[in-house]
């Protein structure tokens, strides 16, 4: 009475169909793995370089740990000034002929770098302290005096110089970034002495 009919043809090709598109999936599935995979092993590796720089900045410092000026007791000027500096505890080692130093007075701003004969208008010297080297710390027991010419800087005639009672900023920037800033500060009254503390 009723005639059976055979549907696995029918069954074959709905199979194949879905496996189509299920391999389809996979494979779409696969390249989009693979690009948020290499995406972020890029973003990784942005952040641990960022993170490196941000860590030389912040932990690559420059202590002063003294200040002096030459003083020109005619003019009652101090024409040179010589920073004492050491790094901090945890910074790496710092390369100070890679170093600028931001000059920033009242009446006269420059930016200063490394001269290994003499100190002028855009430059500055360094000497090792004892038996540190001229330029580079590595220790955080070595010493280096910096020599900044604020005569030259502020003119370079006769008189020129940072005056009685006036002040000027230093901004000393290593080859890392970090930065440090000292403000000197010149007595008002610098008498007959040759030095003064700054």
């Amino acid at each position: 009475m009723f005639e059976e009919l055979s549907l696995d043809d029918d069954r074959g090709q709905v199979g194949i169909g879905t496996l189509i598109i299920f391999i389809a999936l996979v494979l779409v599935a696969a390249v989009a793995a693979g690009v948020l995979v290499q995406t972020s092993g890029l973003l990784q590796s942005q952040a641990e370089s960022t993170g490196e720089d941000a860590q030389s900045e912040v932990g690559n410092q420059i202590s002063v740990v003294s200040a002096t000026g030459s003083v020109d007791n005619s003019n009652d000027v101090v024409t040179e000034v010589n920073l004492v500096v050491k790094k901090s505890a945890g910074s790496d080692p710092i390369d100070l002929s890679d170093a600028t130093i931001e000059y920033t007075s009242g009446s006269a701003s420059s930016t200063l770098t490394y001269d290994g004969s003499s100190a002028g208008a855009s430059a500055f010297t360094t000497s090792g302290v004892g038996s540190s080297d001229d330029t580079v710390m590595s220790n955080t027991g070595d010493r280096v005096t910096v020599t900044v010419d604020a005569n030259a800087i502020e003119g370079g005639t006769t008189g020129d110089g940072i005056d009685a009672g006036n002040e000027a900023t230093l901004r000393i920037v290593d080859q890392s970034g970090a930065t440090t800033i000292y403000g000197v500060n010149v007595p008002d009254s610098l008498g007959e002495r040759s030095y003064v503390s700054v």
